[in-house]
């Protein structure tokens, strides 16, 4: 089955991974880093805000079982995308939100994704999510992968205290 890849920053990578762990056609989601230039970083350094990188997922999908459309459909729903100083409790731009295309069509679906969204009303402030090109992504330390599995309980209390949980809730009308 062909594969293809989709990075998207949404606040904290732990939030990102359960959404989309799960569907038909998704091979793996890594936590990591990308979007700046520094090679190899560690948390410590990308959490600076100096190194250009913010926080991120890298999806491995089968588009021919889980479309790059739908999968931004999940993204936009896990996010705050009116917020351009980070997401939830987490501020900074390592937390900034973003969709990192892999190719031209990527770039495009994510261009309409996001005009859709913003002339949906469903918002009263522009859109932050950046669209940019895709650059070298780097896996997060082990202790990062798969966190809600791993730290089920910690997990559960992140996403309820960082306020993500209920914004989505009351945004979107489904649970975290």
């Amino acid at each position: 089955m062909k594969t293809e890849k989709a990075t998207f920053a949404g606040g904290c990578f732990w939030c990102m991974v359960k959404p989309f762990d799960s569907l038909d056609g998704i091979e793996a989601v890594v936590s990591g880093y990308t979007g700046g230039d520094k090679p190899n970083p560690t948390y410590e350094e990308v959490c600076s805000n100096l190194t250009g990188h913010v926080e991120a997922v890298e999806i491995t999908f089968q588009p021919d079982i889980y479309p790059y459309e739908k999968l931004l459909e999940v993204f936009w729903t896990q996010i705050d995308p009116t917020d351009p100083g980070g997401q939830f409790f987490d501020r900074g731009s390592s937390y900034a939100t973003a969709i990192f295309y892999h190719s031209e069509e990527q770039r495009q679906a994510a261009e309409k994704s996001k005009q859709e969204l913003e002339n949906s009303g469903k918002f009263n402030k522009p859109i932050a999510t950046s669209i940019r090109e895709a650059k070298p992504f780097y896996p997060a330390e082990d202790y990062h992968q798969d966190y809600y599995k791993k730290n089920p309980a910690h997990y559960n209390r992140y996403a309820t205290g960082s306020g993500r949980a209920a914004f989505i809730q009351r945004n979107w009308g489904a649970e975290q």
